[in-house]
């Protein structure tokens, strides 16, 4: 639990023992020159990496540091977590790595106006990720979530979860509506709090482990991953019904990312396997939700996810299936799979982050060894995407775009 939160000190106390970091998307090995972070911010127009040197901000349209001032987040100490607030100078900083520059239990609210820390969070145990959006401050511990106001850092919501290393977690982003989406404490099962709702709903979404959590922007749509990385899944988190699910692979894969395309069309993943996969999202075909939503069982505000609801294309070509996808009903399941739309192929199995670029049809991919890729997809003949950027940031000749 939350041991202390008040306006940051001139000396935080180190701990003895710093935690030793997970092997997640935000780990690297120490052959990657200590990256330990890399995420985007809430529309995808920035991305923070960090490392044992401290952490920098790019902006990914066009690709160059965000501010001239960008070499000042570097310096003594280790940043294992940077979660931007959109495009503002507002982040949330988490210390790591060998020698961190914050303690591992807490967040420190980062001014970049002001280059200094302005609030912080105290716990008693490492935490693992941190969410933001204007009004709240989502912090996953390794078994529990705290939702914060953001205004004055009033607790305002203590979740328990299974274990959860990765720190998994999402939020929605606009202003209109706030849905949380984390781990409950049953295996494979998602807790959705919704905005105005006292009772949270479940979705069992896997049966194994979950590996990712993504949501649309508006917080409408849910994308999971299981430990497998085999499949992806889609629910509506109105009504917890299953929409959608895709085939990534056959083989196991460790799942790095997930993200839709700001008008839910679309959805990227990336894992350990090297490729980057695009999938056609599923639309709804009712508009109305409370029709939905007294499906559910009001008593348990438990959705089984294998049920499904009538679907129908978001307006492009649908995902590729196999050919004996008509037999689906008496074939295993593997053969009524639907499979990605488009994929990129990276040079390396390195880890990596996707999202898409606010041009029409274009992806942004960012690796562990410092690569930024920009590629582009054809919304109809779908296929291998078509690289149109690539540079590597960590390169020690690498010279930043002027801004």
């Amino acid at each position: 639990m939350a041991a202390l939160v008040s306006p940051v000190s001139n000396a935080d106390p180190a701990p003895a023992s710093p935690p030793q970091q997970d092997p997640s998307v935000s780990s690297a090995s120490p052959r990657q020159d200590s990256l330990l972070f890399l995420g985007f911010n809430q529309d995808h127009g920035r991305f923070a990496c960090g490392s044992a040197q401290g952490f920098r901000v790019y902006d990914c349209h066009p690709f160059k540091a965000s501010c001239p001032e960008s070499s000042n987040h570097e310096g003594p100490g280790g940043i294992a977590h940077v979660e931007l607030l959109f495009r503002s100078h507002i982040f949330a900083l988490v210390g790591g790595g060998p020698n961190p520059r914050y303690p591992p239990n807490k967040v420190m609210i980062w001014d970049d106006h002001q280059s200094s820390c302005i609030g912080e969070l105290s716990f008693r145990s490492q935490v693992r990720s941190v969410k933001l959006r204007r009004d709240r401050i989502v912090v996953a511990l390794e078994k529990n979530v705290y939702v914060y106001n953001f205004a004055d850092l009033k607790l305002l919501l203590q979740i328990d979860t299974v274990a959860n290393p990765k720190g998994l977690c999402a939020i929605s982003s606009t202003s209109n509506s706030v849905v949380l989406a984390c781990p409950s404490v049953i295996q494979g099962q998602v807790r959705l709090d919704l905005n105005g709702l006292k009772k949270p709903k479940f979705i069992f979404a896997h049966d194994s482990g979950l590996a990712y959590l993504a949501l649309t922007l508006d917080g409408r749509l849910l994308a999971t991953a299981s430990s497998k990385g085999t499949l992806i899944r889609v629910f509506n988190t109105g009504d917890g019904t299953l929409l959608q699910e895709v085939r990534r692979g056959v083989d196991r894969a460790d799942i790095f990312s997930i993200s839709f395309s700001s008008n839910a069309q679309w959805l990227a993943v990336s894992s350990d396997r090297g490729t980057i996969h695009v999938f056609g999202v599923k639309k709804e075909m009712e508009k109305t939700e409370d029709k939905l939503s007294k499906r559910q069982d009001r008593n348990t505000g438990v959705s089984n996810g294998p049920s499904r609801k009538d679907t129908t294309s978001s307006g492009t070509n649908s995902n590729p299936g196999s050919t004996f996808s008509f037999m689906k009903g008496v074939l295993p399941r593997y053969f009524g799979s639907e499979w990605s739309f488009c994929q990129f192929r990276l040079p390396q199995e390195i880890k990596s982050i996707v999202a898409f670029g606010p041009e029409e049809h274009s992806v942004v991919i960012v690796g562990s060894d410092g690569s930024f890729y920009r590629c582009t997809f054809d919304p109809v003949q779908g296929g291998k995407m078509i690289q149109d950027e690539h540079v590597n940031f960590m390169k020690p000749n690498f010279i930043e775009p002027s801004t």
